[in-house]
């Protein structure tokens, strides 16, 4: 079967992949997840019978991590500070100064009604909105607050870090169990392994 294939490249002052396990003390994974590409590549375009899926990720910058605090209103808060109308001040790990070269393909849902090629047509169509700058809302880099500076197509310059080299025991792959319309029901890539800056996401399918 013909593969229908997109990317982008996206860059950012911060970001936050945030970690399941870090508890209320958030911390970002090291790389994107598939999950946050996928929010990204649905933030540009969408079509019923088919998704983008994130195949492969290039980091484009070194791996750095800072500490980051915001004050937090939501409704997580305990019911005395809610009472009071106190924030409750958030301390996260976070990435900063990322770039990403982002690839991926168009891949059928099954619930199309096959009177037109779908994948092509997603394809034809995230691409054209991606050059136009036209989204349903705007990409994030994990959080709402850590929105892109650059957020297009891949850019001639940018080329994967060659020393970035990581082997990670767990990381977070999908929060639902279907690409579409799905139930919460987290998976997670075993053993992934980062090699000169490139994760392949079809290497690591095998484990959940």
């Amino acid at each position: 079967m013909k593969r229908y294939e997109v990317s982008f490249e996206v860059e950012g002052p911060a970001a936050m992949f945030n970690r399941p396990d870090a508890g209320s003390t958030p911390i970002s994974y090291p790389v994107p997840t598939y999950s946050a590409l996928k929010g990204m590549f649905e933030a540009v375009a969408r079509l019923h019978g088919a998704y983008l899926r994130p195949v492969r990720v290039e980091i484009c910058r070194p791996i750095r991590f800072e500490k980051y605090a915001t004050n937090y209103g939501g409704p997580l808060r305990k019911p005395d500070q809610i009472k009071k109308g106190n924030n409750y001040q958030l301390v996260a790990t976070i990435l900063v100064d990322v770039c990403y070269r982002v690839y991926g393909d168009v891949q059928p849902t099954g619930d199309g009604d096959g009177s037109l090629n779908r994948l092509h047509a997603l394809q034809v169509m995230f691409e054209r909105r991606l050059a136009n700058g036209q989204w349903y809302y705007p990409p994030v880099l994990g959080w709402k607050e850590f929105v892109p500076t650059y957020f297009g197509p891949l850019r001639d310059g940018s080329r994967p870090e060659p020393d970035v080299n990581l082997f990670l025991p767990a990381l977070l792959h999908s929060v639902f169990d279907r690409p579409k319309a799905g139930r919460v029901a987290p998976s997670f890539r075993r053993n992934v392994h980062v090699r000169e800056g490139v994760i392949n996401f079809e290497e690591a399918a095998g484990a959940e």
